[in-house]
Formats: C-alpha cells, structure tokens, sequence
C-alpha cells in the first residue's frame, strides 16, 4: 500500500470538499494528527482508518487507494480486486480475511449503500451491530451499510468475498 499516494489522494478529496483537517478528523473519529500523518504518507493508515476517512467525505474506499491494494487490520485483511462505475453505482469487490476468534467494528457508510458477503470458509457475523447476520461456507449475505457494522468470525478464519454497493 502506497502511504503517500493515498495521503495525496485524501487531501486533494477533503480540499475539494472544502473541508478542514481538523473537521475530518473529528468527524472521521480520528486524532488530528494521525489524520495529518495520513495525509503526508508518514503514516501507514490501517483498513478501519481508512474505512472511517472514507465514510466522512462519504465516497467509496477506492477513492484513497490505487489498485491493487492489501489492507491489513487486526481482525480484517481486506485486497481490493476490482472496483468498477456503472449508471446507478460504484462498486468494490474485496477478498476479505476476518481472522478466528476476532471482531471488529466498521463505521457508517452513506446512505443506501450495502454490503454482499459470500463465505467461503468459516463462520461469520456481519451486518448492523444490534442484528448481525450469521453465515457459513456458501452463504450470501446482504445488509444495509448506513449504520456502524460488525464482521466477525468464529473459531477459525473466514474466507470470503466483500462486494460495497455505492449508489451514485
């Protein structure tokens, strides 16, 4: 993962959104100067940084990152795979790795935007925190993004596909 291209890439979106570092920050849910650091490439933002970012200026992951991209976290390991604009939407299709026994808390999308998961292996829960959907190899899952959301594995890792819905 390129820190400084990404770090170009945030600032070029919050000036154009005309927005100051310190309200990013703050309504991203991160200090100022780790949003900072972002920002000059000085430092190496992790999956739920950069999710967390990404929801404040309300545009998708891939607006921050080049392809392909490895995001690894604590709890996921997500490598971007494709993402694509039609007429309705922007999609990003992800290979994610929820590791066993972990869980971890991803913030609100924008509105309408949903998220697709179909588990490989291991047994997952994803979805609204309140009502997480539970799923084993071979199950699809689909849930609305607009909330702070869940992904969770069980006693051993979860292989699966991410596919993130953007209305445009």
């Amino acid at each position: 993962m390129d820190a400084q291209g990404i770090g170009r890439r945030l600032r070029d979106l919050r000036e154009a959104k005309g927005v100051s570092l310190s309200a990013l920050a703050r309504s991203a849910g991160v200090g100022k100067a780790t949003m900072s650091g972002l920002e000059t490439g000085t430092r190496n933002p992790t999956m739920e940084t950069l999710w967390k970012v990404a929801a404040a200026l309300e545009v998708p992951l891939t607006a921050l990152l080049s392809s392909p991209a490895v995001l690894p976290d604590v709890a996921v390991e997500g490598r971007l795979l494709e993402s694509f604009t039609e007429s309705a939407a922007t999609y990003e299709l992800y290979r994610l790795v929820i590791k066993a026994g972990s869980s971890q808390v991803s913030p609100a999308h924008g509105a309408d935007v949903t998220e697709h998961l179909t588990i490989f292996t291991g047994t997952a829960e994803v979805g609204p925190i309140a009502t997480p959907l539970r799923g084993t190899p071979g199950d699809h899952l689909v849930f609305q993004a607009s909330t702070p959301h869940l992904y969770a594995a069980g006693p051993e890792d979860v292989h699966a596909s991410l596919l993130i819905r953007y209305p445009v």
